[in-house]
């Protein structure tokens, strides 16, 4: 669906210092009509705020409009409508999303997306507020507030061709970056919390699954943090949520995270022997002890390689991404120390 028109109340979750800082920006810009670019990754928000800077003082309808979905032939029938008989198929009038927009917001997401003569187009209704239909010889009037979002760098397309730059300090008027998740942690819980009261009411979770979410980077950001939970809450047949139940990219997070404090784990071990505890074939008379706290690399190496395939169960996939090299690698290393495992 290209475009969305609807009053409903979003809630931008959180306490850490940059989305405090969101939330007054959102404040100070919901009362005036100055274009707005949010900048920010996939994932974190930029809808939410959006229609929270609309719904400080709402006037009008919000319209959601999907620019990387405008392509084919009937996308500038999408943003500006068309007459009855524009072309095959257009057996009735259509209102475009411009025209639906009058009066209230526009939100144009992912705006890097909109090919450069439907740019030029824009331009102008942005400019002169008046925009024609598809096969129609009269202009038309739409006044709007318009909200644009990117996961792009704009300033570098415009260097490249790909970007109006006019259309760019048309929008760039204020911009507002969105951090990633991963760079504010600390809003976790509370995200957890809201997600789970909106789909796993009664749910709660594990401290091993609770830890693991706390530790990921969460690449897709806020919208995978959702998605994990509808997952999890989907799957689940009790209360309690865990880890055995997160999504794969999580699952393999664990599974790179346990490998690593094994491995330091079993260095730590290695290189804290004391000389008191040496096997028996090690233990000498003063002259013949032969004791060192380095351990020499072929044998660490050795044992990681070891350590990772039991811990894969075998798998030499999965045991070869943990130890950081590739699978080709791993079987000539294994041929190498005679490993048949």
């Amino acid at each position: 669906m290209l475009a969305q028109a609807e009053e409903s109340k979003p809630l931008l979750v959180g306490q850490s210092p940059r989305i405090r800082n969101v939330l007054r920006m959102v404040e100070k810009l919901g009362r005036c009509r100055w274009p707005v670019l949010l900048l920010g990754e996939t994932g974190t928000g930029k809808e939410v705020v959006a229609r929270s800077i609309h719904n400080v003082h709402a006037t009008g309808p919000f319209v959601t409009i999907d620019c990387s979905s405008l392509v084919g032939p009937l996308m500038e029938s999408e943003l500006f409508g068309h007459v009855k008989g524009a072309f095959t198929g257009a057996v009735t009038p259509k209102t475009g999303l411009i025209e639906t927009a009058n009066g209230g917001t526009a939100f144009f997401d992912e705006i890097g997306e909109l090919p450069l003569d439907l740019q030029a187009k824009l331009l102008r209704v942005l400019q002169e507020k008046e925009f024609r239909p598809v096969g129609s010889l009269l202009q038309k009037r739409s006044d709007f507030r318009v909200i644009a979002a990117t996961n792009r760098d704009l300033a570098k397309e415009v260097e490249k061709g790909t970007f109006r730059q006019d259309l760019f300090y048309r929008l760039n008027v204020v911009n507002l970056r969105l951090a990633p998740l991963r760079d504010r942690k600390e809003d976790i819980p509370a995200l957890l919390a809201h997600f789970l009261g909106r789909h796993g009411k009664g749910h709660t979770f594990t401290q091993e699954t609770l830890e693991a979410m706390l530790s990921y980077d969460w690449p897709g950001n806020v919208r995978e943090l959702e998605n994990c939970i509808q997952h999890m809450v989907a799957i689940n047949t009790g209360p309690l949520l865990h880890a055995a139940e997160l999504p794969s990219m999580l699952q393999n997070h664990l599974i790179v995270k346990k490998a690593q404090a094994l491995s330091v784990a079993v260095g730590f071990q290695a290189l804290s022997k004391p000389p008191g505890e040496a096997s028996s074939h090690e233990r000498r008379g003063p002259q013949e002890s032969n004791y060192s706290p380095i351990i020499p690399l072929t044998q660490i190496e050795r044992r990681a390689i070891l350590e990772a395939l039991e811990y894969t169960k075998g798998d030499r996939a999965i045991a070869a991404n943990l130890l950081g090299i590739g699978r080709t690698t791993l079987y000539r290393k294994l041929k190498e120390y005679q490993l048949a495992v």
